[in-house]
This record gives C-alpha cells, structure tokens and sequence, in this order.
C-alpha cells in the first residue's frame, strides 16, 4: 500500500488558492454565475479529498469532519441560508476537533501522545528506560497531559478566528455574487490568519515536549529521534 506524503503546497493550491479565485473572479453572470462557481470552487477539495482517499485507502475523523464542512459550505450556498450560518459551520467543526482532544486528556490515550510521542519518530524504548531509570514517569504524564490541554487550545483559538473571520467578512446574503466573493476572500485569509499560526503553535507544543523529554531523561537530540 502507498504511503501518502505530505504535500503542503498541493492542499494548499487545491483547498485555498484555486477555490478563492473562483469565487472571487468567476461569481459574476458573465462568467460561471454565482450557483455555478460555487460548484466549480467547492469540486476542487472534494475532488482531492477522494482521490487521496482512493489512492492511499485512509480515512480518519478529521478528514471526515473537512469533507462535512465542505458540504455545509455549499448547503448553505445553494439552499441561500442566512450567511450566519456559514460563522457558526466555520467555529463547529475546529471546536468539535478541539473538545475530541480536550475529552482524551482524560482517557489513556491522549491524542497528543499518539502524534508526537509515537515510535515511528521517536526511540520510545530508550525514552521510556531513561524516564524510569531518572523516576520521572509521573512528571513526564504530567507534561503529556499539559500538551494535549495546549494542543486542544489550538483549536479553540481556530474555532474563535474562523467565527470572527466570517461574521466579519461574509456579511452578504448566501447564493449571491457578493456571497461568493466574500467567501473565497475568507477562505484565502483564514490561510495566515489561522492556519500558519496554528501550525506555530503545534511547533511550539513539540518543541515544549522535546525539551521536557531532554531534560527528562538527559539524552541528546540524536539519541531521542529516529534517525531511520
């Protein structure tokens, strides 16, 4: 089975560049028409979403919540719901993510334990016996547990921006032209106003959990990572 590999910049043309210019160069009458382009635009994640479902045969939660928001967007589009509608869409589903991950702090398998502290990155065995050897597994729960509190706060932070991004942008009635625009012109921000600096933060949770681990366990960086 193929592996699938990250390819930033393709989600990134595929889910936010060429879906905004669509909506904003391509909404008017003498062009796609509103309805139309809205299709067009919303075709462009879907299409992608199922080719790599396809392809790679991998399908999770988050995945599954990015193909319903997809749906949402152009369910409120076409059936002309009230454009409120699109804000509390935009805030449902990073605060569905985040309160997932907020509820497996209290389970044994917090989420941000299965991301970063997995061995497909990390020589776990060597971590674990450093931890035991220093009695530090009860401290290093404790920071696992502050991660994934920070790591659901991710969330919450896009949940709040993506509310305020859209009540503050989209303000025209769904299924109109100016709808359209002020969609793709929401969706080309909600990139640097929320997706990078989400990305910073969840770098700032690793980097806070690779200096707990050093200090921890008093390995170097080579000895935590796998370098295979």
């Amino acid at each position: 089975m193929a592996e699938k590999k990250a390819n930033p910049l393709t989600d990134l043309i595929f889910n936010v560049i060429v879906p905004s210019v669509v909506l904003m160069k391509l909404s008017g009458e003498e062009h796609l028409g509103s309805l139309m382009a809205l299709l067009v635009a919303l075709a462009f994640p879907v299409v992608l979403g199922g080719y790599e479902l396809i392809k790679y045969k991998k399908f999770n939660f988050i995945s599954l919540l990015g193909f319903v928001s997809v749906l949402l967007t152009g369910g409120i589009g076409l059936l002309e719901l009230d454009a409120k509608w699109l804000a509390v869409k935009e805030a449902l589903i990073p605060g569905l993510i985040g309160t997932g991950v907020f509820i497996s702090t209290f389970t044994k398998y917090p989420v941000v334990s299965k991301l970063l502290f997995n061995d497909t990155v990390l020589n776990l065995d060597v971590i674990k016996q450093k931890l035991t050897e220093h009695g530090k597994e009860k401290d290093f729960a404790r920071c696992l547990i502050k991660s994934n509190y920070l790591f659901s706060g991710t969330f919450v932070f896009s949940s709040v921006m993506n509310y305020v991004l859209a009540t503050t942008i989209v303000t025209s009635p769904s299924g109109t032209q100016a709808f359209n625009e002020e969609l793709g012109k929401m969706t080309l921000l909600s990139y640097p106003m929320i997706a990078i600096p989400s990305m910073v933060m969840m770098m700032g949770i690793f980097y806070f959990m690779w200096r707990q681990i050093r200090q921890m366990t008093q390995l170097e960086t080579a000895q935590i990572f796998k370098t295979q």
